[in-house]
C-alpha cells in the first residue's frame, strides 16, 4: 500500500472515496435544500413588496368603488407609470356585462393574466400568488385578490412586477453558495485524505516491519502498535517464530534420516566389497543407485524446509567469490570468468542452497566447456513488484539441442554416460529454484555452448 490513491484494492482508497461520496451527497442535497429556502424567503419578501400595492389599490377601490381613479402616481412609484417597465396593476370589475379594466400606464393597451385562471390556489384570505408572462414575454411575479364593495361591484385588483432582479439576486446567491461549498468540499476531502493516510499509518508501519523480516533484515516485528493493530503484530511474532521451530525441527529430521539411511547403504558397499560375484555386484549396483536417490530426496527435502524459512538472506558478492576461488583450482585448465565488481545484490534465501544452486551449475558448465567458463549476474524487475536475481552461466562446450534440454534437467538424465556424476545436479538446480518461486531455463550461449539462466528471488 504506498498511498491512499492506489490503483489496486485497498482499504485507503475504499475510505477515500467513500467518505467522498458522502461528502457530495450531503454538500449537494444541502446546497438544493439552501438554494430553495432562499428563493422561497425571497419569493415571500418580493410578494410582501407587492401585497403593500395591492393593499394599497384595495383599500382604494373598497373606499370609493368604481368612482375611484386609481393612478400610478397614487402608488407612489414611478415604475408604474413608465411604458412596460415591468411594473403594473390592473383593476377589473368582474360582475359587469362587459368587464371595466382599469391600469397602470405602463401596462399601456396590454392585460396581465389571471391567475385564477390558471389553476393557481387562493390562500385563506382569497389572495393569489403565481408568475404569468408579461405584454412583452418577460416573467412576471402575480399577486392579485378579489373583492366585493356591496353595490359598488366585484373587482378583482392584480399587481404585477418582473422577476429578472429577483432571479438575478437568485442567481448571485447560488453562485456565491456554489463557489463556497467547493472550497468547502475541497477542504473537507483533503482532509478526509489526510485522516486515511494518517489513521493507515500503523498499517503501513507493519507492512514495512514485515518487509524486514522477510529480507533478513529484522528477526521480529517491534514497535508500538495501536491496540487494533497490536494484536496482529503479536500474532505474527508468533507465527515467525513457530515457522522457525518447524523449519529447525526438520531440518534435525532430515539429518537423522541422511544418517540412518545412508550408514546401512555404506555397509552394504563394504559388505560386497569387490568380489566378482553377480550377487555381490547387483549389491553394490543397487546400493550405489539407493544412495543417489536417498541423497537427492533428502537434499530436496532439506532445501523445502529451507525455502520455507522466513527472514533468510544471502549477500551475493562473498558467496560469488567463494565459489571462483574453489573452482578456479578445481579446473585449473578452464578460463572461469566472474564479473570484476559484484553489484549490492541479496538473495532471498539461505548462503548453502546459493551454493548449491550456483555451484551445480558451475560444475556442470566446467565439466562440459572446452576451455571457457563465463558467469554474468543481473537484477531483473518482476511483474508483481518483487525483483528477480538473474545468474547466468554460459560454456563454449558443445551445447545442447532446443529438444534437449528439457530432457538434460529431469531427475537422473545423463546424456553422456562418459561424464562423471549422477545425473542430479541439473535436477536438483531445477527443484530447489522452484522451491524458492525461482526457475532455471537453458538457452544457447553466445560462447558458442550451453547458457544455464537461473532466476531467484531478490532480497
Amino acid at each position: 500500500m504506498q498511498g491512499p490513491l492506489v490503483a489496486q484494492k485497498s482499504i485507503a482508497r475504499r475510505l477515500f472515496f467513500a467518505a467522498a461520496a458522502w461528502i457530495v451527497v450531503i454538500l449537494g442535497v444541502a446546497g438544493i435544500l439552501l438554494s430553495a429556502y432562499y428563493r422561497r424567503t425571497s419569493e415571500a419578501s418580493f410578494d410582501e413588496r407587492l401585497n403593500v400595492y395591492l393593499r394599497a389599490l384595495v383599500a382604494d377601490v373598497a373606499s370609493s368603488g368604481e368612482d375611484q381613479r386609481a393612478d400610478a402616481g397614487e402608488l407612489g412609484d414611478p415604475q408604474f407609470d413608465l411604458v412596460q417597465s415591468g411594473w403594473y396593476w390592473q383593476i377589473t370589475r368582474l360582475d359587469s356585462e362587459k368587464p371595466q379594466i382599469r391600469a397602470s400606464r405602463s401596462l399601456f393597451a396590454a392585460r396581465l393574466p389571471k391567475l385564477a385562471e390558471t389553476g393557481v390556489p387562493a390562500d385563506i384570505g382569497g389572495a393569489r400568488a403565481g408568475y404569468g408572462a408579461g405584454p412583452d414575454g418577460r416573467n412576471l411575479r402575480i399577486v392579485e385578490r378579489q373583492i366585493s364593495v356591496g353595490d359598488a361591484g366585484l373587482y378583482l385588483v392584480q399587481v404585477a412586477a418582473t422577476t429578472e432582479a429577483l432571479d438575478a439576486q437568485i442567481r448571485r446567491f447560488e453562485v456565491a453558495l456554489s463557489i463556497a461549498f467547493t472550497l468547502l468540499a475541497a477542504g473537507l476531502l483533503a482532509t478526509t485524505a489526510f485522516q486515511v493516510r494518517f489513521g493507515l499509518r500503523p498499517l503501513r508501519d507493519l507492512e514495512s516491519a514485515v518487509a524486514d523480516i522477510r529480507r533478513g533484515a529484522a528477526d521480529r516485528i517491534e514497535g508500538d502498535y495501536p491496540t487494533e493493530i497490536a494484536p496482529l503484530a503479536d500474532e505474527l511474532n508468533l507465527l515467525v517464530s513457530a515457522n522457525r521451530e518447524v523449519v529447525e525441527r526438520a531440518r534435525t529430521q532430515v539429518g537423522n534420516l541422511a544418517h540412518a539411511l545412508k550408514t546401512p547403504l555404506s555397509v552394504l558397499i563394504n559388505e560386497a566389497g569387490d568380489s566378482a560375484d553377480l550377487l555381490a555386484g547387483k549389491v553394490r549396483e543397487q546400493a550405489a543407485v539407493m544412495r543417489d536417490q536417498v541423497s537427492f530426496y533428502l537434499d530436496r527435502a532439506r532445501a523445502a524446509a529451507r525455502a520455507g524459512a522466513i527472514g533468510s538472506t544471502t549477500e551475493v558478492g562473498p558467496a560469488l567469490d567463494a565459489l571462483a576461488r574453489t573452482f578456479r583450482k578445481i579446473y585449473r585448465d578452464r578460463r572461469i570468468a566472474f564479473p570484476e565488481a559484484f553489484p549490492d545484490l541479496r538473495f532471498l534465501g539461505e548462503r548453502q542452497d546459493f551454493d548449491d544452486l550456483v555451484g551445480n551449475l558451475l560444475d556442470n558448465a566446467c565439466k562440459w566447456a572446452n576451455s571457457e567458463v563465463e558467469l554474468s549476474l543481473a537484477l531483473e524487475p518482476a511483474a508483481a513488484g518483487r525483483s528477480r536475481l538473474v545468474v547466468a552461466i554460459d560454456d563454449d562446450g558443445p551445447g545442447l539441442p532446443p529438444d534437449m534440454r528439457e530432457e538434460a534437467i529431469r531427475r537422473g538424465r545423463r546424456l553422456d554416460e562418459t561424464k562423471p556424476g549422477s545425473g542430479l545436479g541439473l535436477s536438483i538446480v531445477a527443484d530447489l529454484s522452484a522451491a524458492y518461486g525461482g526457475a532455471l531455463t537453458l538457452e544457447e550461449s553466445p560462447l558458442g555452448g550451453l547458457r544455464a539462466v537461473l532466476r531467484l528471488p531478490a532480497a
